[in-house]
């Protein structure tokens, strides 16, 4: 059992990087600002999996294989970097015309499962977060207990943070729904995230 100081000092330690604007939150503001609340539960669940699948690795040591191998980090790093520019790329021209809102018979929102896969490869390719299991979630545990539970204890911790923090700003989105309505606004909410998940892509790859 992991002591609640310790979980305690865990969130503290990754809250700034929750805070941090990433992929989750690009994609939760686009798709809530395109197609309404519906649409923020299957981001939220996409990056929590991808919170426990980084947990899981870590536990069975398949993260700390790509993290100690420069080849396989870089070749992740890649992959992940490939991946949000091409989704960032996809976003921007996507985006709605600046011009009359479509009408509802002919409008095609984005199924909830494909958001899912969205968010959570977003989450999955980036090794950053494979590095918050490998190297700052050690400090937090305790050598002579189960390892894999305690693992699992702070990956539930950094689970529920985060959804919160995504749930917060899902309220947020909504609050100003009248104006997110428009289609000047849709159109500026999709080509900003797009720049966002391709800056996102770019220092991924050069860092």
């Amino acid at each position: 059992m992991v002591h609640p100081y310790a979980i305690a000092g865990f969130l503290v330690a990754v809250l700034p990087l929750i805070a941090a604007p990433g992929a989750s939150l690009a994609l939760l503001i686009r798709h809530v600002t395109d197609s309404g609340r519906h649409q923020a539960l299957p981001v939220i669940l996409g990056t929590v999996t991808g919170l426990y699948i980084h947990a899981a690795l870590a536990t069975a040591g398949l993260s700390a294989l790509v993290m100690h191998s420069s080849l396989a980090f870089t070749a992740v790093k890649l992959v992940g970097a490939a991946y949000l520019i091409g989704l960032g790329i996809w976003t921007w021209r996507s985006a709605p015309p600046n011009a009359a809102p479509v009408p509802l018979r002919e409008r095609r929102p984005k199924g909830s499962d494909s958001v899912f896969a969205q968010a959570l490869l977003a989450n999955v390719l980036n090794p950053k977060a494979a590095a918050i299991y490998l190297t700052l979630v050690p400090q937090f545990i305790a050598p002579h207990q189960p390892f894999g539970g305690q693992i699992l204890t702070m990956a539930t911790a950094h689970a529920l943070l985060i959804a919160l923090w995504l749930a917060v700003w899902t309220f947020l989105v909504l609050r100003a729904s009248h104006a997110l309505r428009t289609p000047r606004f849709k159109q500026a909410a999709a080509r900003t995230t797009s720049v966002v998940l391709i800056a996102l892509g770019i220092r991924s790859a050069v860092t």
